[in-house]
């Protein structure tokens, strides 16, 4: 079973991370790893932050040669802006420079700060801002590396962004590669210069939007998770880990709100053999009964527009308990193409996870065998 922890706040150090129970064996690139934390900082609508920080990440155990050893894999991610703030946020002294007393509605500022006593919020919003990703990219980035020599491949787009639904065909030749260009996520042109339009709109207004975004996992074998309890689905164990990503507020997969639109006949996908079992459809999202069925996995998630806003909402101090305006922290208009990143990053978690669970084995030769034993075995059933 492969599970990892975060540590760091968004204007400390760094951010830390250390993942258990990878195998031994596995060939692991960093040069991977830090094209997906750029790709994280991309995308039209960024804000400031994106300028200063430059993610890369720095592998301090568990690895050697490249290769993995079993053993637990630690992972640092410098935060350059650390210099600017490090006699506000040291861990030993602090100046008590820019605390926060006004909670910005939609954040963990008020209930946090109830939550764990702090009269400062800035000591919630620096754990709870979304730069805690950045660690969760890095690992995404990492595990995905175990399964993607058994033909497992994950690729993510962005659906739409407030009013703007990205038009293309998603079937279309080269339609992932004309994504990974676009700065929005789109696959289509014209739906790109509209969402980029919006989202300068937006930002002239000091709002933020959000948006859909969709993750596809193709080459997943029948029978990742499993019927027999709730927490061994594959679905729910991937509804978990996307929904933690901050900013969502909804996740599907598949069909998923629409299969309640519709009858039967028009949701569940039949079944044919042709040289194997398959579907003719795929409205399940490639999983039925909580296990994965040999069609792709299909994950979408909301996104709500982030909670800063320029254009501050009403609230009330927690020293004076008054009326005022919410704090404004340096923030994004559109964070939508970094969040299909992030969210990439926690399905592959999970489909790896699930994948060492179902082949098990402390290293690679010993999962390889077990994946050809069961591949032999699914192909003559």
């Amino acid at each position: 079973m492969l599970r990892y922890f975060t540590a760091g706040e968004t204007h400390g150090k760094c951010l830390t991370v250390i993942i258990e129970g990878v195998p031994a064996g596995f060939n692991i690139s960093l040069e991977k790893i830090n094209e997906q934390l750029a790709k994280r900082q991309k995308g039209y609508g960024r804000g400031g932050r994106m300028l200063i920080e430059k993610d890369t990440a720095e592998i301090l155990s568990g690895i050697r040669g490249g290769v993995t050893l079993g053993s637990p894999i630690a992972i640092k991610i410098e935060n350059r802006d650390w210099a600017n703030w490090s006699k506000i946020m040291g861990t030993e002294e602090s100046n008590g420079e820019k605390s926060v007393e006004f909670p910005r509605p939609g954040h963990a500022d008020l209930s946090g700060g109830m939550k764990y006593d702090h009269h400062d919020l800035r000591n919630v919003l620096e754990r709870a801002s979304a730069r805690e990703t950045a660690a969760r990219v890095a690992v995404g980035a990492l595990v995905r590396q175990l399964i993607e020599p058994f033909g497992v491949e994950l690729k993510s787009r962005v659906v739409s962004i407030g009013e703007v639904s990205d038009n293309a065909d998603t079937t279309a030749d080269g339609f992932y590669c004309r994504v990974a260009e676009s700065p929005v996520g789109f696959g289509d042109a014209e739906s790109e210069k509209a969402a980029m339009e919006y989202i300068d709109k937006i930002k002239e207004s000091g709002e933020s939007c959000g948006g859909v975004v969709e993750t596809v996992v193709s080459g997943v074998p029948v029978g990742l998770g499993s019927y027999v309890h709730y927490d061994r689905k594959l679905d729910a164990r991937l509804a978990f880990s996307v929904m933690s990503v901050q900013a969502i507020k909804g996740v599907e997969v598949g069909m998923g709100f629409e299969t309640a639109k519709t009858h039967g006949s028009n949701v569940h996908d039949e079944i044919v053999y042709q040289d194997g079992f398959g579907r003719i459809t795929n409205n399940a999202g490639g999983i039925e009964g909580g296990m994965s069925n040999g069609e792709p996995i299909v994950v979408r998630a909301a996104m709500k527009p982030i909670p800063t806003l320029y254009n501050p909402l009403k609230t009330a101090s927690i020293i004076d308990k008054k009326e005022h305006k919410a704090s404004v922290e340096r923030s994004d208009a559109c964070a939508v193409p970094a969040c299909s990143v992030v969210v990439e990053a926690a399905v592959a978690f999970e489909i790896a996870n699930a994948f060492v669970e179902k082949f098990g084995g402390d290293c690679l030769a010993d999962i390889k065998a077990s994946f050809d034993a069961y591949t032999e075995r699914i192909k003559n059933y």
